[in-house]
């Protein structure tokens, strides 16, 4: 691990000196050995899109999912390939034109499929991107984009959430649970959270009601129902869950598979219905992310900082399970 000095617009330059910048790169599938650090060539903004520096980033579960190749059926070919998806840090060219200025302090939550934010520079869609205030560290913001989209959309878009409903997070001390509590109770329901034992106290400094130990107790038999279960750590199931689903009940999971995406096609026409979700970059969510944030209805837990250049270390981190918040990786390299 690795301690990072924080920077800021007037210590680092904006736009890149040359045509080549640092990244850390994987040119074929396999466990975290494969990623190296290497020099390519900064990417090439197109029309529509910013070119940001990046800060900090963060690492994912999809990031080491897809590094090891599970979704090599559906995506594009060739490496080498830089993973990430999170980025935060300062816009460095906007074409000229549009809502971000050069200098900028923003998020964004790239849309590339293959990621991309694990280097000096990464270019995203200007809808993807948000600004962030001068008292959004760098590091917490870097936690928000996929983590904290994926939580927002699968409880307002997915579950369909209202004020009072009765909320169930499964994996509630997680990079995403941690997020899905804080919303779940920002709009007013009433939220169970469901990890080991040891997490409890932060559970509930999170905001959660109610606690389940899953090492000692199976959600599903202890009588209750709920009118949302979000499987925020994608350790169970539909079929498991429906029971303790409510009448017009929703069930969401973060775990895209094939049997996921057949009970999503299955349920939809039910009472009780089962959605797998993919969260959808969108600057507007950010937003409302950044808006929690300053009403101090959103706090980030981080688990632990990495520099750039030991990336495979975290994720490793991630691979061996996080039990609290994210982990975040600092831009060592500039």
């Amino acid at each position: 691990m690795t301690t990072i000095d924080m920077p800021n617009a007037q210590s680092i330059p904006l736009r890149p000196a040359g045509s080549t910048m640092s990244a850390v790169t994987y040119e074929d599938y396999g466990d975290a050995s494969v990623l190296k650090s290497s020099t390519v060539d900064v990417p090439h903004r197109r029309p529509g899109q910013l070119l940001l520096q990046v800060v900090a980033s963060s690492v994912n579960p999809i990031d080491y999912r897809m590094r090891q190749g599970e979704m090599r059926a559906v995506l594009p070919g060739g490496f080498p390939r830089i993973p990430g998806y999170d980025v935060a840090g300062y816009v460095a060219d906007n074409g000229g034109d549009g809502p971000f200025q050069v200098g900028d302090r923003v998020i964004a939550f790239l849309k590339h499929l293959t990621g991309g934010a694990s280097a000096d520079y990464a270019t995203c869609a200007v809808h993807c991107v948000a600004k962030i205030p001068d008292d959004l560290p760098f590091d917490e913001a870097a936690a928000m984009p996929l983590a904290g989209t994926t939580a927002l959309q699968s409880l307002r878009d997915h579950a369909k959430m209202q004020a009072g409903n009765r909320v169930l997070v499964n994996g509630a001390s997680g990079g995403v649970g941690m997020f899905a509590v804080q919303i779940a109770k920002a709009s007013g329901c009433h939220v169970d959270a469901v990890a080991s034992g040891d997490n409890e106290a932060y559970c509930r400094s999170l905001g959660a009601d109610g606690f389940i130990d899953y090492t000692q107790t199976d959600f599903t038999k202890i009588g209750q129902t709920w009118d949302i279960i979000f499987d925020a750590a994608g350790k169970s199931s539909y079929f498991e869950a429906r029971a303790v689903l409510a009448s017009g009940g929703h069930y969401v999971s973060t775990e895209p598979n094939l049997s996921g995406l057949a009970v999503s096609l299955l349920t939809w026409p039910l009472s009780k219905s089962g959605r797998i979700m993919l969260a959808k970059p969108n600057g507007e969510d950010l937003l409302q992310l950044i808006d929690l944030y300053r009403q101090s209805k959103l706090k980030i837990t981080i688990d632990r900082h990495y520099g750039l250049s030991h990336l495979a270390d975290a994720h490793r981190r991630v691979e061996q399970g996080v039990d609290r918040g994210k982990v975040v990786v600092m831009n060592d390299s500039m």
